[in-house]
């Protein structure tokens, strides 16, 4: 990791820079996907699971008996753990429901706001080398709390056209059926576009790799809503002299296994004692911890990217952290609670010594699909809402179209819309004449 001492303002979107791996084709090769399986299907699916996944699967949809039987495969503490971690998961989104509430504004007109499921949603979930069976209850849990009638998963098939038995655990515990074997940008355009096998839905959740977030982005252009752009994982983790290095580095290591293309930063306040040493000490941990990884190239790799910056104080180093605004961050100073009061960008916020991003990422119950690459700044990480769409009602009576009445057709008449003020007019003549 690079060292940044004390950098000016003006240095920071420079230093804000995530990393992209070195391929300049990254669009045409999705368009070409994305085209591929718009104008041929299934077969397509097939083809680019030989290519790019060096599987050749006879079936895109995973047979119910091998979701129903994936618990044998399974041992029981493992199940155990997973139970804990969707008991939580459940608890923390079912507290999200909203109730209706309605609001008289005036005399004879009531508004509200409904909350109703969207129909169809499908959710993307990594496989390859670290199948994110947690990233599936992450989104299958809200996904059934909020009532979606139709949940599609499609999810990377090994190279021997199975899916990891964590998964397949996962589905039958929330009780989803269609899973489909199918990864990268062609399984967003297999949600988007609808095959022969797999249907067209509403909305795509999940997180990827480049290709597929370049692949959600583009079918967002077209019309399929998602979630957010969430791509490779990053973290940011403020410390100071006072934290424990170990601990600091294990938390940036977590983030960096993910993948060559993740990113950690860990910011440094020298505000309570000098940091140097600090510094020495985290570098003497990485070396440590990274010779214990069974990802150790890949963690290498991504921080070849990644950054430890210092700065004179707290309020330099939060500063800085806004204006980064991380997926994860991860408040490691004494005065953690105070500092977090005053973050205003971060897609999910880890207080005190104790609060490892691993938490979130499996079992304490908020959601771990967050925004990155600076969407934080606009983008909240996912949660029940987000698999729902709100809809208003409005009801005038004859008291409320009298009061308000009047003052619809002025304002219609100020914007030279006629027929508005018209809609409004018939109605109040047929009331006089009542």
């Amino acid at each position: 990791m690079l060292t940044y001492y004390y950098p000016e303002s003006h240095r920071w979107q420079e230093l804000c820079t995530r990393p992209s791996l070195q391929n300049e084709n990254i669009n045409a090769s999705v368009n070409a996907i994305l085209l591929g399986v718009k104008l041929r299907g299934d077969a397509a699916l097939y083809e680019f699971s030989e290519r790019f996944d060096k599987c050749k699967i006879t079936s895109l949809k995973l047979p119910s008996e091998s979701i129903r039987d994936s618990g044998k495969e399974i041992s029981k503490p493992l199940k155990d753990a997973m139970e804990l971690a969707a008991t939580n998961i459940r608890a923390f989104h079912a507290s999200q429901f909203e109730s209706v509430n309605f609001v008289d504004t005036m005399p004879g007109v009531r508004c509200w706001r409904k909350s109703i499921p969207i129909a169809k949603v499908g959710l993307y979930i990594p496989g390859g080398t670290a199948p994110l069976f947690s990233s599936l209850l992450m989104l299958g849990i809200p996904a059934t709390l909020a009532g979606c009638r139709e949940i599609v998963v499609c999810t990377p098939p090994n190279r021997g056209g199975n899916v990891a038995p964590t998964i397949r655990y996962a589905a039958s515990m929330l009780g989803i059926e269609n899973i489909y074997t199918v990864g990268g940008a062609q399984a967003i355009a297999a949600m988007a576009y609808g095959t022969e096998s797999i249907p067209s839905i509403d909305k795509i959740f999940g997180p990827g790799n480049q290709w597929v977030t370049t692949a959600k982005l583009k079918v967002q252009q077209q019309g399929t809503a998602i979630d957010m752009p969430a791509g490779p994982s990053e973290v940011l983790v403020i410390a100071d002299a006072q934290s424990n290095a170990a601990f600091v580095v294990a938390d940036l290591l977590s983030q960096a296994e993910h993948g060559a293309d993740s990113q950690v930063i860990l910011v440094i306040s020298e505000e309570r004692g000098k940091a140097i040493d600090f510094i020495e000490q985290i570098n003497e941990n990485i070396l440590a911890q990274l010779a214990l990884l069974s990802r150790k190239n890949i963690a290498e790799e991504a921080l070849s990217n990644s950054k430890i910056i210092l700065f004179n104080s707290d309020y330099e180093a939060l500063a800085f952290s806004n204006f980064y605004a991380p997926e994860h961050l991860i408040i490691a100073t004494e005065n953690a609670r105070s500092l977090a009061e005053n973050v205003t960008q971060a897609g999910s916020v880890f207080i005190g010594p104790w609060s490892c991003e691993s938490a979130g990422d499996y079992a304490s119950g908020t959601n771990h699909t967050l925004p990155t690459n600076g969407f934080a700044r606009s983008y909240s990480g996912v949660s029940l809402e987000s698999f729902m769409k709100k809809v208003t009602f409005q009801e005038l009576s004859k008291e409320g179209i009298i009061g308000l009445g009047p003052a619809i057709e002025l304002l219609a008449e100020a914007e030279g819309l006629d027929a508005h003020k018209n809609a409004v007019s018939i109605r109040l003549k047929t009331l006089q004449n009542d």
